[in-house]
């Protein structure tokens, strides 16, 4: 008669593992870890990009002379100089807020601005310090002959994301998607500028700071519409080397 280990089945007090089992076992381990191998290969290829957003010290503690725009958001214009093309930047200040208060007496009047730039592409935010970093200058600037007035680029139906313009342009990795959805919000809502990232460039870009139809801030309702996909609609305007999109017509589901 045959003992239990020859027979293919194992007994816990038996010392030897019956070969077919041992085999079995064997088997089942080298698959798992082999399974658990390829689909961690798998997520990580389908894992979004952080994206190459950076902090970027160019101004080495100097400020940049502009005109103080407020909407859609604080914007300084920086007239060209030399080879130098004209810019418009977009500010933000430290931690989750922006710089309307601090920048509302300076409108239309020209301020020098310091900080630390975030970049991501063609998005570039100044995110501003302390009180030196934003205050009246001493030079002034005439806006009738140094900034150009808005360019119209015409309607356009654009599918992409909203995110706020700081963690977007590199505070955060990921500073966009769902899983960034909330920490947007909350920007947002302390006033940081938001962008609208595309899935098809505009003249070149596809980063544009978001307004309403008017030119005001983006509407309230679209700040349920942060970190998803999303199909808005309205014109296109630049601002020397800055696009801003105007909505008017939010087209899956938002209402304005």
């Amino acid at each position: 008669m045959l003992k239990p280990a020859e027979r293919g089945f194992f007994v816990g007090y038996f010392k030897k593992v019956p070969a077919d089992v041992r085999a079995l076992m064997i088997g089942f381990i080298v698959f798992f870890i082999a399974g658990m191998a390829s689909a961690s290969v798998l997520m990580s290829l389908n894992t979004d990009s952080p994206g190459a957003g950076s902090y970027a010290d160019e101004l080495h503690g100097e400020h940049l002379i502009g005109m103080m725009e407020l909407k859609p958001y604080p914007i300084l214009r920086v007239p060209a100089e030399g080879s130098e093309p004209a810019r418009a930047v977009m500010l933000a200040g430290s931690g989750k807020f922006g710089v309307d208060d601090r920048a509302l007496p300076l409108a239309g009047k020209t301020a020098q601005v310091g900080g630390v730039f975030v970049k991501r592409g063609d998005l570039e935010m100044l995110l501003i310090g302390g009180d030196d970093d934003l205050k009246a200058a001493d030079l002034q600037i005439s806006a009738t002959s140094t900034i150009a007035g808005p360019q119209d680029l015409g309607r356009w139906r654009l599918t992409g994301e909203i995110c706020d313009g700081k963690c977007g342009g590199g505070a955060m990795k990921p500073g966009t998607g769902l899983a960034h959805k909330a920490c947007a919000n909350l920007c947002l809502n302390g006033g940081v500028p938001p962008v609208f990232v595309s899935t098809a460039p505009v003249d070149g870009h596809i980063f544009f700071l978001l307004s309403s139809e008017d030119g005001g801030p983006m509407p309230a309702p679209l700040l349920d519409k942060t970190g998803v996909p999303v199909v808005l609609e309205g014109s296109v305007e630049r601002r020397d080397d800055l696009l801003i999109f105007k909505v008017d017509r939010p087209v899956n589901g938002a209402q304005s």
